[in-house]
Order: structure tokens, then sequence, then C-alpha cells
């Protein structure tokens, strides 16, 4: 474990994240957005946790977002992740969701994010 996991911060993000994995559950009918967040990108997948399958996936490192020089660390950068994200998920015919924050706080790139993926069509 580096120095970033023994932190009191991190610690207390990932006892958040295990309290909602207890509650909060992927179906085929309504998946599981999870988001990742760390210093420099920002990760989301769409999983259906009863078939364990990851059915759409983005991030700030996908060759549509890096080739228009997205920064993933920056609001911009997940709003265009979160906008990439339901057009995939549109595409896969995949509407309704269930948010999973992984224990990070709804602010900042998290928000940025969930707000893009909502005025791309995804509720939640």
């Amino acid at each position: 474990m580096g120095i970033a996991r023994d932190s009191l911060k991190e610690r207390k993000r990932v006892r958040r994240r295990l309290s909602i994995r207890k509650r909060i559950s992927g179906t085929a009918e309504r998946p599981r957005l999870s988001v990742n967040r760390t210093l420099k990108h920002i990760h989301c997948q769409v999983i259906d946790d009863d078939g364990a399958v990851t059915l759409v996936a983005a991030s700030s490192l996908d060759r549509d977002l890096r080739a228009k020089s997205i920064d993933g660390g920056a609001t911009d950068g997940a709003k265009a992740v979160g906008a990439l994200i339901a057009k995939r998920c549109l595409e896969k015919n995949i509407k309704r969701v269930v948010f999973d924050r992984s224990g990070f706080l709804y602010h900042g790139r998290l928000k940025a994010l969930a707000d893009a993926a909502r005025e791309g069509g995804l509720e939640f």
C-alpha cells in the first residue's frame, strides 16, 4: 500500500464505498453507473451486477477524448466523459441507471459527470 492508501481520508472513502455498495446493486433493467476518480483522470462503467458484466465504459483516457486533448482532472473533462457515457448507453438502449459514487463526495468533477450524463439522456 502506498502513502495515499494509508491516509485517513482514503480510509474514510473506502468505508463509505463499502457502505454504499451494500445497498446499491445493478440489474439488467437498471444497471449501476460506477464512477472512479483519480487526480488526473475520471472513469465510469455501467455494470449489471446480476450477470457480473460491464455493459458500457468511458474514461478520460478514451481515444475519442484524448484526440480532443480533454483533461480528466478538470470539470470540463468530467463533463465530456459524462456525455460520452450517456451516448454509449443510449446506443445500447440503456436509459435508466443507479448512480454509484464509490464513496466520493457528490461535488466538483463527480457532479459535473452526473449532470452531463443526465443532460445526455440518462435517468438516475
